[in-house]
């Protein structure tokens, strides 16, 4: 006699011999250790931690609202994709429908972030995890499923995967809690259902995908949002200026929790600074997040880039984009600068750009 049981790492379910006492997973190697003293049926997805859940009825647009006390009503996809290969993403755009604050552009941004990971940077259409509101696609950007989606994106990771997350939504500050912040506030992302299930802290971003990367595996995070320059709560920041100088700052706090990988490198490209606002914004054609696009043209007009090249360039477009916001009535003010943050220190100027 046999029974299916989930790998806790990457979800696979794999069947099992009654009373076995552990599961070593064939798709990520990890060892699940198995409990067989429950009373009753534990469906499928209940001990594994990336279970996703698809949108209601596939033949209508989602609508977000709360049901039932706050709770969304979605029926629990059995299983994600498995995390494999050595090219993995996950990309989030919410636009939240419906609502005061919504957005033009995400859908666009994950659309053509998903084209270029594709098209330019060889990464297979099966390893992209998409998360939008719209009916063209099956998981919805709740709380719940951002979630589940970053665990999949960094379980059974091994030397020599690259990942990306990107994120393309609202974002916001909260007042820091546990004193690991430089300048007293916890950035945050802000899920379809935040007002219900609350925000994503950047500490948990952080103690999610970002400490479990291990050596020799490589992270980047294309964040656009507002105040999102330390997002993923790496410890070195980069600033730079126009003629291409720059300095690393160190916001390592003393005493705080240790916010770097586990020997991988990871490395965050945001809209703007912790203070700053970012733009969605039709000044360069459809609407669209403004860093999202600057970044995505830079890596199709510009072959060989390097980090420093492609930060310098990303300033030009939407300042270019700003100064023009006089002749396009449409187009909002522009006043972010991307940034850029490291679990490493290096040379910008010198280390290619590849993903």
């Amino acid at each position: 006699m046999a029974t299916r049981r989930q790998c806790k790492w990457c979800g696979v379910p794999s069947l099992v011999p009654l009373g076995a006492q552990s599961l070593r997973c064939p798709t990520c190697c990890q060892v699940t250790t198995l409990q067989t003293n429950y009373n009753g049926y534990r469906p499928p997805g209940v001990n594994g931690n990336v279970n996703l859940m698809p949108r209601p009825d596939s033949n209508r647009p989602y609508r977000p609202g709360p049901v039932n006390g706050g709770v969304y009503q979605v029926q629990p996809q059995p299983y994600p994709p498995p995390a494999y290969g050595r090219k993995r993403a996950v990309l989030c755009g919410i636009t939240y429908k419906g609502s005061q604050q919504s957005l033009n552009g995400s859908i666009n941004d994950v659309v053509i972030m998903r084209k270029l990971l594709v098209e330019k940077f060889g990464f297979p259409s099966s390893a992209i995890l998409m998360l939008t509101e719209e009916e063209d696609y099956k998981y919805i950007p709740t709380k719940k499923n951002i979630r589940a989606a970053l665990r999949w994106l960094v379980q059974g990771s091994r030397p020599g995967d690259s990942l990306v997350f990107h994120y393309s939504g609202h974002g916001s500050q909260v007042r820091d809690l546990d004193g690991d912040e430089v300048d007293g506030y916890d950035e945050s992302i802000l899920p379809v259902d935040y007002q219900t299930e609350g925000r994503i802290l950047d500490d948990e971003l952080n103690e999610t995908i970002v400490r479990p990367l291990p050596k020799g595996a490589t992270l980047h995070s294309i964040i656009d949002t507002c105040f999102s320059g330390t997002l993923l709560d790496l410890p070195n920041v980069c600033r730079i200026k126009r003629q291409g100088n720059y300095r690393w700052e160190d916001h390592c706090i003393p005493h705080a929790a240790y916010k770097g990988t586990s020997g991988g490198l990871a490395i965050s490209i945001s809209a703007c600074d912790d203070h700053q606002n970012s733009g969605d914004t039709t000044a360069f054609g459809p609407a669209t997040g403004a860093l999202t696009y600057s970044f995505v043209q830079t890596l199709r007009q510009e072959p060989r880039l390097t980090y420093g090249r492609l930060l310098i360039s990303m300033h030009n477009r939407i300042r270019a984009a700003r100064d023009a916001i006089g002749l396009n009535s449409n187009a909002p003010h522009l006043s972010q600068e991307p940034q850029l943050s490291s679990s490493f220190k290096f040379e910008i100027h010198s280390k290619p750009f590849t993903i």
